[in-house]
């Protein structure tokens, strides 16, 4: 790219974190949505990244429905260990840490994601809202109750029922909880701001959010590598690492402005 292009794409960049800025600082209640695209600049591999090696010759269905598991929870569970190791050998990103710097800058703040992975109650933000459930948590599969502390170095049961205990992930067939699905949309349709971070948000249901949003007049904006939600009031174009902590900044220098006289 000529130089004097890449002058006015870094201006439009600086030019657009402004206004994102001065929207989210301007906001009573921000709701943000989090895709694959956080997570991937800490490293951590797609659903489909993940079947490499051994498992790239596993469909997801045979590794991701509840039929899977009451077929063969031996595979299921050494799939999920595989994919709990991946996790835990990175870290959060500078995005996520500067997500759960921004909850405590705006008044009323809700974090929803899409991610399985935990980095961003890693990071520091509280009360995260988790649509797809948490890949480090452990649910009896008949009763459906979250079971902690159990050792996985064999094919864990319940011990209230003796059930087999699954991932506490939401699989291919299932329904996202009841909870989640209630407190997110509560959130969309009572935030002045909806931000959509590392998601094209083009599926359902978490692509509900933006419409509820859209439908009670909040603003809705967006930050991505490359764009892809439709119909937004501001894009970012880039890496939410970068630009998330952009925005803290120029939130932080704004607070810091003495008053006019």
């Amino acid at each position: 790219m000529p130089h004097s292009e890449t002058a006015k794409a870094q201006s439009g960049w600086r030019d657009a974190v402004a206004r994102l800025a001065t929207l989210l600082g301007s906001a009573r209640h921000v709701c943000v949505l989090t895709g694959a695209g956080v997570s991937a600049e800490s490293g951590v591999p797609t659903f489909r990244e993940a079947q490499s090696g051994l498992w790239a010759r596993y469909d997801p269905l045979q590794l991701a429905t509840p039929e899977a598991f009451e077929a063969n929870p031996e595979l299921v569970w050494d799939w999920y260990r595989y994919r709990r190791e991946l996790v835990e050998s990175v870290q959060p990103n500078a995005g996520h840490y500067a997500l759960a710097e921004l909850g405590g800058l705006i008044p009323e703040f809700t974090l929803v994601t899409q991610n399985v992975d935990g980095l961003h109650a890693r990071a520091g933000s509280r009360d995260v809202i988790e649509f797809h459930g948490n890949l480090f948590i452990n649910r009896c599969f008949r009763e459906n109750v979250v079971v902690d502390g159990r050792p996985l170095d064999d094919y864990p049961s319940c011990p209230n029922c003796g059930s087999p205990l699954r991932p506490g992930v939401v699989w291919f067939g299932e329904a996202i909880p009841e909870t989640a699905l209630d407190r997110a949309f509560g959130a969309a349709r009572d935030c002045d701001v909806l931000l959509a971070v590392g998601t094209s948000a083009g599926v359902y249901p978490a692509a509900g959010l933006i419409d509820v949003a859209r439908e009670t007049g909040s603003a809705v904006a967006e930050i991505n590598p490359i764009p892809a939600a439709a119909n937004v009031d501001i894009a970012v174009a880039g890496p939410s690492g970068e630009v998330l902590p952009a925005i803290v900044d120029r939130l932080l220098s704004i607070d810091q402005e003495p008053p006019h006289p």
